[in-house]
């Protein structure tokens, strides 16, 4: 792992929010609850565990991050810029016409795995790299982000049926299980519980952690390297809207901007 300090992670992870709330503001439109319950977990693998290089972001050795919940993308975006993917003035032109920084995570973007929109997809696509990177015979990882209403999908099963059947130890899912998907609470839409259960019957090692505590998140991303055999899933426990008191476990900012005046008691709030 990277030398960096717990508090420079929480320092990033802080700014990281003041930034995805400034863009989709800037934009008038965007999905800033599910890309705040995500921060952390991004933090840690970019600053932390993930082996990539911007100056080479098609590096055929580079470790792969993929946003199945492409409409997260504000938090992608943020953390590429911070890492020099491209620079952070380009994050304020999310969402305009020509920007590179599309609504939905897409691979114009330098850093970006994978085109993103419809839901449900990412996992298999995950699949498919780890596949490639055993048949190349190369150490590279894919990591993939899916949210939990996403995971009401069909698709998302059969290919945890196929990563578990090919025994591909070098793939990690990470649910971000903010509770929330859309207008609703997941529970209401389709309850997913006994959640972890379901991924251990598939053949999965499931690891269930706080997915706020940076140390947390650390720890279980090294826990995985160890596991042979099977793919690892961490179900991540999160809250939507992650920092701001008005929009945490908030339905309501799903997919709504944020107002100029909510930002500034938003930013308020993070400088506390």
């Amino acid at each position: 792992m990277k030398q960096i300090s717990l508090d420079e992670l929480t320092a990033t992870a802080t700014q990281m929010r003041r930034d995805i709330l400034s863009v989709i503001t800037e934009a008038g439109s965007g999905h800033p609850g599910g890309s705040l319950s995500a921060v952390e977990l991004l933090t840690a693998l970019y600053c932390k565990e993930m082996r990539h290089d911007p100056a080479s972001p098609d590096w055929p050795d580079r470790d792969r991050f993929i946003l199945s919940k492409a409409h997260a993308c504000p938090v992608l975006y943020v953390m590429l810029a911070h890492c020099g993917y491209f620079p952070r003035e380009e994050l304020w032109t999310f969402r305009k016409i020509d920007s590179r920084l599309q609504g939905h995570a897409h691979t114009m973007t330098p850093g970006v795995e994978m085109s993103g929109g419809s839901l449900g997809q990412g996992l298999s696509f995950a699949v498919g790299t780890s596949i490639a990177a055993k048949l190349d015979g190369r150490s590279s990882r894919a990591f993939v982000m899916l949210g939990d209403g996403e995971c009401d999908e069909g698709q998302v099963w059969e290919a945890a049926m196929a990563a578990s059947h090919y025994h591909l130890d070098n793939l990690v899912a990470i649910v971000d299980r903010n509770g929330i998907q859309n207008d609703r609470f997941t529970s209401e839409v389709m309850d997913l519980e006994p959640f972890a259960d379901k991924w251990r019957s598939f053949g999965w090692n499931t690891i269930q952690i706080d997915g706020h505590s940076i140390s947390e998140v650390i720890d279980a991303l090294d826990d995985v390297k160890s596991v042979k055999g099977k793919p690892s899933v961490i179900l991540a426990s999160t809250v939507k809207g992650k920092g701001v008191s008005f929009m945490e476990n908030n339905p309501d900012f799903h997919g709504k901007a944020p107002t100029k005046e909510q930002l500034e008691l938003a930013l308020a709030e993070l400088e506390e």
